[in-house]
């Protein structure tokens, strides 16, 4: 299981010209499913995201995560994290999970963030669908996470 979490002051789905989901200050949360991933892996990778100190202390470093702040979490469903780009020029989805199976595990992680951190502070994309996700990066700070 893969994440690419970016540090944000605001990002949004759109799904056919519809806001689905937005939120303000916290973490979009790009989320890629493979073929071997489970239940534990969902939870390491939502207790690593949670607890991820990229956001300033007092004195600017990177010193808090995301529970420290109460900050949102946008869940976004990537597949193409999953590809395999070693070689050639076109990506390989061998290591992807099935649909089935990648669907029941992001709506399992979503599920999971939201008894976490609550559900005002959790939104989420649309599985399947051809979204459009908009944000402002803070720093830019950006980090690919795997399980």
């Amino acid at each position: 299981m893969k994440g690419l979490i970016q540090r944000v002051t605001g990002a949004s789905v759109t799904v056919q010209g519809k806001t689905i989901a937005s939120i303000e200050r916290g973490l979009l949360l790009l989320l890629g499913v493979e073929r071997n991933d489970g239940l534990a892996e969902v939870d390491a990778l939502l207790h690593k995201i949670i607890r991820y100190r990229v956001f300033p202390d007092d004195n600017g470093r990177m010193n808090r995560s995301l529970e420290d702040c109460g900050g949102s979490l946008l869940i976004v469903p990537q597949f193409t994290l999953a590809a395999d780009t070693g070689s050639g020029t076109r990506p390989g989805f061998s290591e992807a999970a099935a649909p089935e199976r990648a669907r029941e595990l992001v709506a399992e992680f979503a599920r999971k963030a939201v008894g976490e951190l609550g559900p005002a502070l959790v939104g989420q994309g649309e599985f399947g669908a051809d979204m459009r996700v908009a944000l402002v990066n803070d720093g830019p700070v950006t980090f690919l996470l795997s399980v």
